[in-house]
């Protein structure tokens, strides 16, 4: 089976008080079915994350999780993908269509198991 990768720009969502708009920050969205098939990751500059490819799909139709990864929907056109670790929490915001787009092709890849 074929390894999936899709680059992507996401947002860091920060409480931080700066005038400064860091930008679109880049990162990977992967899916390996010869890995984990049930499994998507995504890199981060500093860290990648490995979870459920179904916690992804879920958290763009309702707010999904509640671990680690937490995703939910964010308006019509974006969603947030928020990460908990020792170091703390990282918030991201996607365009939910990069999303979709990169769920499209995990499922080509390889179909949901019954």
């Amino acid at each position: 089976m074929s390894v999936v990768e899709q680059y992507a720009q996401v947002h860091i969502v920060t409480d931080e008080d700066t005038l400064e708009d860091p930008g679109a920050v880049p990162v990977v969205l992967r899916y390996d079915p010869d890995a984990d098939p049930r499994a998507v990751r995504i890199g981060l500059p500093a860290h990648e994350w490995t979870f459920s490819r179904s916690l992804l799909e879920q958290g763009l139709r309702a707010p999904a999780g509640s671990g680690d990864v937490r995703v939910w929907p964010c308006g019509r056109v974006q969603a947030v993908v928020e990460f908990h670790s020792a170091q703390g929490v990282s918030v991201v915001q996607f365009e939910s269509k990069a999303l979709v787009r990169f769920l499209r092709r995990t499922y080509t890849a390889t179909p949901v198991a019954n």
